[in-house]
């Protein structure tokens, strides 16, 4: 069914122990970076497994409206991009960017090679999100960047100098979004300079994520690469060029699947998922491990076992912070609490995620305390209840899981799931 079709609020049915395999869509975090190199390289490019999704759907109706030729090949999710070899040439004045972070950061750098400015805007919570940090590190690199919103918030105007300068810029992404790096990588091949990015501490949140988008690159023909722990280096006027690319099963779907083998015992398996994966959420299995479950990885799949009994753990979700969600849940069914720390950028996503887990994991029956950065959950009695999902994809997948052992369950707006899997509760559904 599809998520618009679903009943407000959906019940969640519950079951004993799963033996199920699980198939995520493809990963929209590896697609977008996909999306925009082959958009930005010379020639055509063929994209396989581009899952729809809003995330993704956005970047390419965004990079449509820069200029770029893009089209179906075939019946399935695959994509034929032409490339610009870097110089766009837009033929809209504005571009929607939804509520996608990806799409909102990585297009207002590549805007930046644009020969005309545009416009960049969402929605209500985008324009809530803050991204002033960003256009100061463009500008440092000589790019055409205005940020127009309130609170250094979406929208800008970005591009009309059709290259980018480059040099170097010192960025302090500790606690705010390391998209906002990946966003001036992606576009830094194109510039007239090398680009060097500084990092303030040493320290990227999230730092898996950037090295996502250095291997993308560099699977497209960019130079690109660490210089020690503090910065990142783009060697200037290698470009990308045009490849055959597959996208990998999207990790940050599989770790639903992985949290229900968790939650509800038995087994999952997610295939699809090589033993080279370049996705940082995968290791939210090793906060799993430690909870007690068991991993086993072969060449194409992962397959997670539940433990007879969860303990509580201390765990430094930075690397991965979307997963803390399903994490959170999890922990409602252990033997002891369950700190979760370093997730300051949890509270400027989709939603302030902190809070939004603080008020729903109580509603369940479990003691919730937040800070700054980070979530303490003290296991309790729990209980059903309509969960609200504050418009957030991941609060409404990560909860659902507790649906599976907690009768009562529903989840308020499931809908909101079509930002990155449309069809979650349809796949849930047949996890048995």
């Amino acid at each position: 069914m599809p998520a618009a079709a679903l009943p407000d609020p959906l019940p969640i049915r519950p079951r004993g122990p799963l033996n199920a395999i699980v198939r995520p869509p493809g990963s929209r975090s590896i697609a977008n970076r996909a999306q925009l190199a082959a958009a930005l390289g010379r020639g055509t490019s063929l994209v396989r497994n581009l899952t729809p999704s809003d995330d993704t759907d956005a970047m390419r109706e965004g990079l449509v409206g820069l200029g770029v030729r893009m089209e179906r090949s075939g019946a399935g999710d695959d994509w034929l991009i032409h490339g610009s070899d870097g110089v766009l040439t837009p033929i809209a004045s504005a571009l929607d960017v939804r509520a996608s972070g990806t799409t909102a950061r990585f297009l207002t750098a590549a805007a930046t090679l644009a020969s005309t400015p545009v416009v960049l805007d969402g929605t209500q919570r985008m324009r809530e999100r803050p991204i002033a940090d960003l256009a100061e590190a463009l500008r440092t690199l000589g790019a055409r960047v205005e940020v127009l919103g309130e609170r250094g918030c979406p929208p800008l105007r970005a591009g009309g100098g059709a290259r980018l300068p480059g040099g170097e810029a010192l960025l302090d992404v500790r606690r705010t979004s390391s998209q906002y790096v990946s966003g001036i990588l992606l576009a830094a091949p194109y510039a007239a300079r090398d680009v060097t990015l500084r990092f303030v501490g040493d320290e990227v949140i999230s730092r898996p994520f950037v090295d996502l988008t250095l291997a993308v690159m560099r699977e497209f023909g960019a130079e690109a690469d660490w210089r020690g722990a503090g910065a990142v280096f783009v060697r200037a006027g290698r470009g990308y060029q045009a490849r055959e690319y597959v996208v990998e099963p999207d990790a940050q779907g599989a770790v639903y699947g992985f949290a229900a083998a968790a939650i509800a015992g038995g087994s999952v398996t997610v295939e699809g998922l090589p033993r080279s994966s370049i996705q940082g959420e995968l290791r939210f299995l090793d906060a799993l491990a430690e909870m007690g479950c068991a991993i086993e990885r072969g060449e194409n799949a992962i397959t997670l076992r539940g433990a007879p009994k969860l303990r509580g753990i201390r765990v430094d979700a930075n690397p991965w912070p979307d997963a803390a969600l399903a994490l959170a849940v999890v922990a409602l069914f252990a033997d002891g609490p369950t700190d979760i720390v370093n997730v300051p950028n949890l509270r400027i996503k989709e939603t302030d995620r902190l809070a939004a887990l603080e008020c729903e994991l109580a509603k369940l029956g479990a003691r919730a305390t937040t800070g700054p950065d980070w979530l303490r959950i003290e296991p309790g009695p729990l209980r059903g209840a309509a969960i609200d999902t504050y418009d957030d994809h991941r609060m409404a997948m990560s909860f659902a899981l507790a649906g599976l052992r907690i009768p009562g369950v529903s989840i308020r707006d499931p809908g909101c799931v079509r930002k990155t899997w449309p069809g979650f509760f349809e796949a849930l559904e047949g996890w048995a």
